[in-house]
């Protein structure tokens, strides 16, 4: 019976901090709420693993390509690096 009696308790609570709170200021929390950024759906069903799953893959399929392409990929960045020319 106390089980009952502190959930009644508990939702007349809130019904009167709800109805005592000004309209626009439950407005604006609200907004605040919407705007709010999230998380992706897949990170906040299954945490980090997917995201984790998803880089190793990535680093899994790079590794079958030829070791020349992934060398051409890498002095293809290091390339487009200005090196100064020394002063002596």
């Amino acid at each position: 019976m106390a089980k009952s009696d502190d959930l009644i308790k508990y939702i007349t609570q809130r019904v009167v901090t709800y109805m005592d709170t000004p309209k626009e200021t439950r407005q604006e929390r609200r907004k605040e709420r919407k705007e709010k950024k999230r998380e992706p759906w897949l990170v906040r069903w299954f945490g980090l693993m997917p995201f984790g799953f998803k880089m190793w893959a990535t680093d899994w399929r790079d590794s079958s390509k030829p070791i020349v392409k992934r060398i051409v990929r890498y002095t293809g960045k290091i390339a487009k690096v200005r090196w100064r020319k020394s002063a002596t």
